[in-house]
């Protein structure tokens, strides 16, 4: 039998792995973290794994839940307990129907409490049980030191997380396409009430329009938590996110760290070609594979310390498409998966005449091919 060689999917980033020493940054912040999105390298961290309140930032853990519930278009009215709280609120008052769509602009720009409730109860019931949910994706996440009390971030007990749990998890969400597209929002026209009309919300991230770059993500602010702050921002293909948790001067200590961090990270285009090729069974042929270009935000150190690894098949039965997906080159640092490029076939075979056997066909299930 011959050798077996799985084809192997890009592992998603979940937790900061690597750590690169900063001393040139000082912060008000009693916990702080400063990472790259894409690897999780922490470029500069201060008190960074200390269980703290996080206040509105919990809506970050919110927001993704309710995109992840799917159905965002429809609308409903919201339940009338939900939005009995105090705080911040988008303005939601008993009987107004409103979508979930409309919800997370609400919870995400002026940081509604009453929005972050709504949208609890529509995705999970109750608000209990949305609390449950927050906790299984946190532990889903690996992320070991927060514990979630409430949608919207108010004080409580038993709800807390550090700012490195806080980074990874912003991490995971900026992955999204919806989140990142509302993040980004400086104000959004929204529709809702009883009947529903239109209105306009502002958001309350001032670093979108004091930051160069800039592109999300939330504040918070509770007299136990007091002023916490995640932003994001790119850069010549660099993304990189900060967090302040109890910041004094948040906003400049994210300039800081920002300006710091893009100091020490490039983007640098991988490479993604492949001269190997791939037999295709019974056809006395073989086809050859292609990658997209890829690039990855390192620092030149680690540049220096990148490896990469090709993973294909040495025969496919059944025939070939221009395009399918046969393997893919995985790019290491530190033996684990931060990069993947998928290997595409860049011809067609046909198959061959006779069809494989029951054996063949079952083997060629898992990827093991003789």
């Amino acid at each position: 039998m011959k050798k077996i060689l799985a084809l192997i999917v890009a592992a998603a980033f979940v937790f900061p792995m690597f750590s690169v020493k900063a001393d040139a940054v000082s912060t008000s912040a009693v916990s702080a973290v400063l990472i790259e999105a894409e690897t999780g390298t922490v470029l500069y961290e201060k008190n960074a794994d200390e269980q703290r309140a996080m206040a509105s930032t919990t809506k970050i853990m919110t927001a993704i839940l309710t995109i992840e519930a799917g159905d965002l278009d429809s609308e409903f009215t919201v339940d009338s307990y939900a939005i009995m709280v105090e705080g911040t609120s988008m303005g939601l008052r008993e009987g107004d129907r409103v979508s979930r769509r409309d919800l997370l602009y609400g919870i995400l720009l002026p940081s509604g409490n009453d929005a972050a409730n709504a949208a609890a109860v529509s995705v999970s019931g109750s608000i209990s049980a949305f609390v449950e949910l927050m906790n299984s994706k946190a532990a889903e996440l690996g992320l070991e030191n927060t514990h979630f009390a409430t949608p919207s971030g108010l004080d409580a007990k038993g709800h807390y997380t550090t700012a490195k749990d806080l980074a990874a998890l912003t991490a995971y969400a900026m992955r999204d396409e919806t989140f990142r597209g509302i993040v980004c929002r400086q104000s959004a026209e929204v529709e809702f009430g009883n009947p529903p009309y239109k209105r306009t919300l502002y958001n309350s991230n001032k670093m979108l329009r004091m930051y160069d770059g800039a592109v999300g993500v939330k504040t918070g602010f509770t007299d136990n938590a007091r002023r916490c702050l995640v932003s994001a921002a790119e850069r010549g293909g660099v993304t990189l996110i900060a967090v302040t948790l109890n910041a004094g001067d948040d906003w400049n200590d994210h300039i800081k760290m920002l300006d710091y961090g893009f100091g020490q990270v490039s983007s640098y285009e991988l490479e993604t070609g492949c001269s190997a090729r791939v037999a295709v069974a019974g056809t006395g042929e073989s086809v050859g594979v292609y990658a997209k270009k890829a690039a990855l935000s390192l620092t030149p150190e680690q540049r220096t310390r990148l490896e990469r690894r090709v993973l294909l098949p040495r025969m496919v039965y059944g025939g070939v498409t221009k395009g399918q997906q046969l393997g893919s080159i995985e790019f290491l640092l530190d033996g684990r998966v931060v990069k993947s490029a998928v290997l595409y076939a860049d011809a067609d075979v046909a198959a061959e005449s006779g069809e494989p056997n029951l054996w063949q066909r079952m083997l060629g299930l898992f990827g093991i091919y003789v």
